[in-house]
């Protein structure tokens, strides 16, 4: 990689969902801050795959950028996922691994499109001796985008099948309540998966487009890489990292949205007073806390914020955020371990859920309940949990969901919140759910 990045600021502004149809290549990202985002960052660009990024993060770098004049966090670097079942392993609980999936991907980026939705501008970065001429190569992809953004092909209908039906489901959440009762666990993220097949292949940016028109989020993303992509319309942010300091904001308590003012803030206030919801919450708090100190200066760890209610259009979500002062000369892989798979997607404590998990599951969770986004070079990341996302192989598709189940859960209400997250994500491919899960969705 080049020692220094530069950026140049365009005139004008175009919006990132016109102009990623015109990004030539076969390895593609598009991190996105959401439909009419108009705060935060969306970036675009293409890469070559590359190994795991593994830079230290601890704050220190001097890493040069030649701009004076701040265009975003990400400088460059890396754009990728990595999947749950790997680093359940790693993390010494036992795994499936799916030999057809690969346990993590990842782009180097030294090209790329920053997109700043406050001050409505568009910056190009690329290494200092190329940047005029990048410029000029995306000047080009805006003067084609307008048609390539007006092109709408006709989605075809597909058939989604479950890995179990929703009785079968119902049946796993009171096994999640034994062990529970049994003290091998204080609370499990149970999972499934609705797997679609095209005889053609699927077109990722299409699918990412449905999604994120019915589904926006903060951290959506879609990165493509040959025949495979993640496409997700995250609300999760896993682990933010910058100048030293580390940040995770689970998410645990789910409510779809209401039909009208007055039921969905309804919904809002059975979330928020919901026992079952909140001790939900906290015990994942608390895992992170310990997660985090392992990689942190003692006594930084501190929660920022509990049980707050984020919105988005399907669901309102409970969510906290915990932080941490990263201890010198910690790297990437060091932090991943201490914290990767993310409490809220294996339950607590973490190596007993997973365990108790790879039993109940009976199969790999694959990309799902892994992380995406971007890793800098000069250590800073922003990493969501890949939750209401679709993992895509050709004309192969497979949607995760699932919820933590604790004491308090009641099975039917569990199988609700299943089929309310698998939703958008099988509509987005043209597909419903499967018909006895399609009962659940009121």
């Amino acid at each position: 990689m080049p020692e220094t990045t530069s950026f140049r600021c365009l005139d004008g502004w175009i919006d990132p969902a016109v102009l990623v149809g015109a990004v030539p290549g076969e390895h593609v990202f598009w991190l996105d801050a959401g439909v009419d985002a108009a705060s935060g960052w969306s970036w675009l660009g293409s890469g070559e795959p590359a190994e795991a990024p593994d830079p230290i993060v601890d704050g220190s770098s001097t890493y040069a950028r030649s701009d004076a004049e701040r265009a975003g966090p990400f400088l460059g670097g890396w754009v990728g996922w990595a999947g749950y079942d790997a680093a359940a392993s790693r993390a010494g609980a036992p795994a499936q691994r799916d030999a057809d999936e690969p346990e993590a991907l990842w782009l180097r980026v030294e090209r790329f499109v920053a997109f700043d939705h406050a001050e409505r501008r568009v910056w190009v970065a690329a290494p200092a001796e190329a940047v005029a001429d990048f410029a000029a190569e995306v000047d080009r992809w805006r003067e084609g985008a307008v048609a390539v953004s007006e092109e709408s092909a006709a989605m075809r209908r597909l058939d989604a099948a479950a890995r179990v039906g929703p009785e079968r489901y119902a049946e796993l959440v009171e096994e999640c309540r034994d062990a529970i009762r049994r003290g091998d666990a204080y609370q499990l993220c149970l999972t499934t998966r609705f797997t679609v097949r095209d005889e053609r292949p699927i077109d990722a940016l299409g699918v990412f487009r449905r999604l994120r028109a019915a589904a926006s989020s903060h951290h959506g993303g879609l990165i493509r890489s040959g025949k495979r992509a993640l496409i997700s319309a995250s609300p999760e942010r896993f682990l933010g990292l910058a100048a030293g300091t580390v940040l995770t904001s689970p998410i645990k308590g789910t409510r779809r949205r209401g039909r009208d003012a007055a039921s969905d803030a309804r919904l809002v206030r059975d979330l928020v007073t919901s026992p079952k919801e909140r001790a939900e919450n906290v015990m994942i708090v608390d895992l992170m806390r310990n997660d985090l100190q392992r990689v942190s200066d003692p006594g930084s760890v501190v929660v920022e914020r509990l049980l707050e209610v984020e919105t988005y259009p399907a669901v309102h979500q409970l969510v906290s955020s915990v932080s941490g002062s990263i201890r010198p000369g910690t790297r990437l892989s060091e932090v991943l371990a201490a914290t990767f798979p993310a409490g809220s997607m294996t339950g607590a404590p973490k190596l007993s859920a997973m365990a108790i998990l790879h039993v109940l599951e009976r199969a790999p969770r694959g990309t799902y309940a892994g992380c995406f986004g971007w890793v800098g070079r000069d250590g800073d990341a922003d990493l969501a949990m890949v939750i209401r996302s679709i993992v895509v192989d050709d004309g192969t598709a497979y949607v995760g969901a699932g919820g933590g189940i604790t004491w308090g859960s009641e099975p039917e209400a569990e199988v609700d919140e299943v089929a309310l997250k698998a939703r958008a994500p099988l509509a987005a491919l043209g597909a419903e759910l499967p018909p006895r899960w399609r009962e659940r969705v009121r």
